[in-house]
């Protein structure tokens, strides 16, 4: 029975429509001040001089090289992280194994060691007074510096990315569907191909969406071990770099303008996975 003297003070959602509006204007206005403006500046700025000066800044061979230099560690590390991200998801999410935690806490550890950092730990590694390096001397064998010590950076600060995805999930589903197949007959590659991958499938592609934005526009790691050596192994970041430090904002601009548009459909992707698959991503997401 409820108490007649007992004041009503509100639940948290109830505000008032004052207070709802303003936090609503606040935050559009810090969307508008930090996101969208910015965003707008570099497509103006890069057409500032036209579309004949921004077309002749991304079909430059520097740009051209810088640009195909981006796809290629892409299309190499992005694989490789969804092969990685498979196998740590089905280990963890599946099997019960000793140093199972600690396995976790290293696929998280590219989240909080600084790209700069792992950059470094390479040239430390590979590098010319490395731990390997004179053994790589010797052979001929050159990675810093050089496209293998690139994707090798790239690799390391994106192979979080598929694996975060794939592990709640897989954990969430439990182990019924696999058992079950496993019942009637079928081999263990074919449980994976038939019944865990197909279960895992969106969540798979929206962790090798948010993978391939950060590998392409990965700036602090590949910075370290690239050298910056302008048309071979400067990627789309570096160049836009060098080319503002050298004050030619129209073709800075228009490179950068080509990574803007890659989040903009980076976005517009994720936006459509969580539309339309948004329980099954949530799941993903929650752990």
């Amino acid at each position: 029975m409820s108490d007649p003297t007992r004041r009503d003070t509100g639940s948290p959602i109830s505000e008032s429509p004052l207070a709802k509006w303003v936090l609503i204007g606040l935050a559009i206005a810090y969307l508008l001040a930090f996101l969208v403006l910015p965003l707008v500046s570099v497509f103006v700025e890069a057409l500032r001089s036209g579309l004949d000066a921004y077309l002749s800044a991304l079909i430059e061979p520097d740009a051209l090289s810088a640009i195909r230099l981006t796809l290629l560690v892409s299309a190499i590390a992005v694989p490789a992280n969804v092969i990685f991200g498979l196998a740590a998801s089905w280990a963890i999410a599946k099997f019960e194994f000793p140093a199972k935690s600690f396995l976790i806490t290293l696929i998280d550890l590219p989240f909080s060691v600084s790209p700069v950092i792992s950059g470094l730990v390479y040239v430390l590694l590979f590098g010319a007074q490395g731990f390997f390096g004179p053994w790589l001397i010797a052979h001929k064998v050159q990675i810093i510096f050089a496209v293998p010590g690139i994707v090798l950076a790239t690799i390391f600060v994106t192979f979080p990315f598929v694996a975060r995805q794939l592990i709640p999930l897989m954990q969430a589903q439990g182990n019924d569907d696999e058992e079950a197949a496993l019942s009637l007959g079928a081999g263990g590659f074919r449980t994976f191909w038939s019944v865990t991958l197909p279960n895992v499938k969106w969540a798979l592609l929206y962790g090798v969406l948010l993978c391939n934005a950060r590998a392409m526009g990965e700036f602090g790691a590949v910075s370290v071990v690239s050298g910056h050596i302008r048309g071979l192994t400067n990627t789309m970041p570096l160049h836009v770099e060098i080319l503002y430090n050298e004050y030619n904002f129209v073709a800075a601009f228009a490179v950068a303008s080509l990574l803007a548009l890659l989040a903009l459909v980076t976005l517009v992707l994720k936006s459509f996975l969580e539309w339309r698959y948004g329980r099954e991503l949530a799941a993903s997401a929650g752990h």
